[in-house]
């Protein structure tokens, strides 16, 4: 029988400048964003043009506060509301955690939809090169959380290669579900880059992205570990 994987001890912290620590999982939000919008300003020239490569610009900050928003209120509303509820300025304290995939979801939809009518634009087209962006911050996510070690799946058989021991979840082998969806997302970009070009994003990608959630939630229910939180699956259903 082969080894099992113990995990890798990363510090998630990349760098401390004084009182300012600087997180693995901070950096992933920053760079996906940056790159998202770096393609997105690629995308939306394309017949049919969605918008213009300044408007991609000014959607930076947008898609910045629905993402911050969003991400933490969901986690507020979604998981802890009768703690915060009693806490109120606990919701304020971004950097102790707590950000939530399908608020920040939720978040950019909305970001997206005050976006297009601020400046008159097809909502849907514009979608439609936003949705192929997505992967790109979904991905670095998951690799911050795999970083971090948390958000582990579920027991894995200890003959599986690249089966691990993670830090917080005892010493049961376990599936590394955080690498496994970084992994989709990177196959739902490229698929999605693919068919951009060809002049083939608009309907087309926005019938894709659906598909691609639903390709990836075989990975989260084999093997996420969903049996202490039924509402992370739930949840993810509408914002997929």
């Amino acid at each position: 029988m082969l080894p099992v994987l113990l995990f890798p001890q990363f510090d998630p912290v990349l760098v401390h400048l004084g009182p300012l620590a600087i997180r693995w999982y901070a950096l992933s939000y920053i760079v996906g964003i940056v790159l998202g919008v770096s393609l997105l300003r690629r995308l939306v020239p394309l017949a049919p043009r969605a918008a213009t490569t300044e408007q991609a610009d000014d959607f930076l900050g947008w898609v910045t506060l629905g993402v911050l928003l969003g991400g933490r209120l969901g986690y507020v509303l979604f998981y802890q509301p009768g703690y915060y509820l009693t806490h109120p300025l606990s919701i304020l304290q971004v950097w102790k955690g707590g950000m939530s995939f399908h608020g920040g979801a939720l978040g950019v939809i909305v970001a997206m939809a005050l976006f297009a009518w601020r400046n008159k634009i097809n909502f849907l087209a514009f979608a439609d090169r936003v949705t192929v962006a997505v992967p790109v911050g979904l991905g670095l996510g998951r690799i911050a959380n795999f970083i971090n070690g948390e958000l582990w799946g579920r027991e894995a058989p200890a003959s599986l290669p690249w089966a691990m021991i993670f830090p917080n979840a005892g010493p049961i082998p376990r599936h590394p579900s955080e690498l496994y969806e970084a992994l989709t997302e990177g196959c739902c970009s490229s698929v999605s880059c693919f068919l951009s070009p060809a002049g083939r994003a608009c309907g087309n990608v926005r019938a894709f992205w659906p598909g691609c959630f639903w390709r990836a939630m075989p990975v989260r229910a084999a093997f996420a570990n969903f049996s202490g939180n039924r509402m992370h699956f739930w949840a993810s259903c509408p914002a997929g």
